[in-house]
């Protein structure tokens, strides 16, 4: 009997083990995965444009999941190998720290199963991380800079004289990405203004104020009443204007993206979406509000899965971003991929220059080509980074 104890045992130790070894790297799989495609034509004059241009996106979950981002994967869809290889100056690395069981884009509660809790568990995330959704933020935040600290390719950025430096060391040849830290909704706060200055600390300069559910701060897209900013809601709005940090709407209620514009001017940020009018999905504000938003001088960020443009190929968003032009003008319209967001695209980051391609074959001018690509960004982050 003892024998049969003692094997038994054993085989739960295994089955344990098989579990957190194979598990993570099997969810990360199906839940960024990249249909199969044959490689995109990309023409030799395409190809010279696109590597002349500053190459921004304002959205990627990649340090949600268990990869070593300074190897190439064929898992996901960003690394850093990745994002040089597509000619990726700057992206925007956001931290996922609550999603919702059986979430979606028309209705979640907060008071569900937290899905990143089995997830931080299953890839042996800090305890720390187990039951704080502020460590979660902190300990995603660690994680760049670790990969920074490991490679001489990676570079954070938190300040505006980080970003010239980037910028002028790629000109001159360097083959250097530089990587920000946001939050995908500020529930990190954990209800404490006080935990924004820990942020900021850790690198954090993007403050999205929802994610899937309605939260301390106002509604959500996908929560349950389109409830508008609360009083800590535009306490923080406040603190984000006055910390020059930047404010992302994604995810945000319709009434929380009118509240904020009453009482802010600085460019807001819609980090990763769609436009209503070319797919009209529940996943996209409507039309009206995304002129608002770039009436004060803010950006549309188009994502690459089918949510928010319904045809994702590369010449689905290259129509989608003809669109945004067409609604809210060449200067406001960026990249928000929502890369490792648990999306499914046609392309990883390394193909970006089907998109530049694509762009091309409509007919978008190269001017309003570089515009979207990275020069809308670039603005915004001057005009917002701290110096």
């Amino acid at each position: 009997m003892k024998r049969f104890f003692k094997a038994f045992a054993v085989l739960v130790l295994i089955a344990i083990a098989t579990f957190f070894y194979f598990a993570p790297s099997y969810v990360a799989a199906e839940r960024n995965a990249v249909r199969p495609h044959a490689p995109y034509p990309i023409s030799d004059q395409v190809q010279a444009l696109h590597d002349s241009l500053v190459i921004g996106d304002w959205h990627a979950d990649a340090l949600l999941w268990d990869r070593n981002l300074l190897k190439r994967s064929d898992i996901g869809h960003v690394d850093i190998p990745r994002l040089l290889e597509g000619n990726v100056a700057i992206q925007m690395f956001t931290a996922v720290t609550k999603s919702p069981a059986g979430q979606n884009i028309h209705e979640n509660s907060a008071d569900t199963t937290d899905n990143i809790t089995l997830l931080a568990i299953g890839q042996l995330w800090p305890p720390r991380t187990w039951n704080s959704l502020l460590e979660r933020a902190l300990y995603q935040a660690e994680k760049l800079h670790h990969f920074a600290d490991k490679s001489e390719q990676l570079r954070v950025i938190e300040t505006q004289s980080d970003l010239e430096q980037l910028l002028a060391d790629r000109a001159a040849g360097q083959n250097v990405v530089g990587g920000l830290l946001g939050i995908e909704g500020a529930h990190p706060l954990e209800g404490d203004i006080a935990n924004l200055a820990k942020l900021t600390d850790a690198g954090h300069r993007m403050i999205a104020l929802q994610h899937f559910f309605d939260n301390a701060l106002g509604g959500s897209l996908h929560g349950e009443n389109n409830a508008g900013l609360t009083d800590f809601g535009r306490e923080v709005v406040t603190q984000v204007e006055q910390r020059n940090l930047i404010l992302d709407l994604a995810h945000s209620s319709p009434q929380v993206a009118r509240d904020v514009l009453a009482i802010t001017d600085m460019p807001i940020v819609v980090s990763h979406t769609g436009i209503f009018g070319a797919c009209p999905s529940e996943r996209n504000y409507d039309d009206a509000l995304m002129q608002d938003i770039a009436a004060r001088g803010g950006v549309i960020a188009i994502g690459y899965w089918r949510t928010a443009v319904c045809d994702d190929s590369p010449a689905g968003i290259a129509r989608s971003i003809q669109a945004a032009i067409d609604l809210v003008g060449e200067n406001h319209v960026s990249l928000g991929s929502d890369f490792d967001g648990s999306v499914t695209t046609s392309l990883d980051t390394s193909e970006l220059a089907a998109i530049t391609q694509a762009l091309v074959d409509i007919g978008t001018p190269e001017t309003q080509i570089r515009k979207v690509m990275g020069e809308n960004m670039l603005r915004v982050l001057r005009a917002r980074l701290p110096n």
